[in-house]
């Protein structure tokens, strides 16, 4: 029975998670990461993340525990800051974004998009959080 149980959960939680990349991927938008460090800062860390988005992809309001330096590497990305007007970035260009500010940011352009996003972060908690 035991075992008949926790197979059970293992499908459930497999499923869900399968739904979950399946929803990510139709999203258009696909995160690999690059590098994750400890600084010399005690509780603080250094992570690099290739965010590449399709023609009109978006991702959606949400916020970081710490500092984000977004760098287009390719395209066309529009970046909204909330309560700041839009800023539209190209290959080349970068965008400083506090700690915990909301933002979004999407493929404005008619090719793929992509951004080199490195954030200093507090150890231990969840790189993205997204905005309800």
């Amino acid at each position: 029975m035991n075992t008949t149980r926790i197979v059970a959960v293992v499908l459930i939680v497999a499923g869900a998670l399968a739904l979950q990349v399946a929803r990510a991927q139709q999203s258009g938008i696909k995160r690999t990461d690059v590098v994750r460090h400890d600084l010399s800062v005690a509780g603080r860390e250094v992570v690099q993340v290739r965010v590449d988005f399709a023609p009109g992809a978006a991702f959606g309001k949400h916020s970081h525990p710490g500092e984000e330096i977004a760098y287009v590497l390719e395209g066309t990305l529009e970046y909204q800051l909330e309560g700041k007007p839009p800023v539209t970035l190209e290959a080349g260009e970068s965008l400083f974004i506090p700690a915990g500010a909301v933002h979004s940011a999407r493929n404005v352009g008619n090719v793929p998009g992509a951004e080199l996003a490195t954030y200093v972060v507090e150890k231990g908690k969840p790189l993205v959080v997204m905005a309800k």
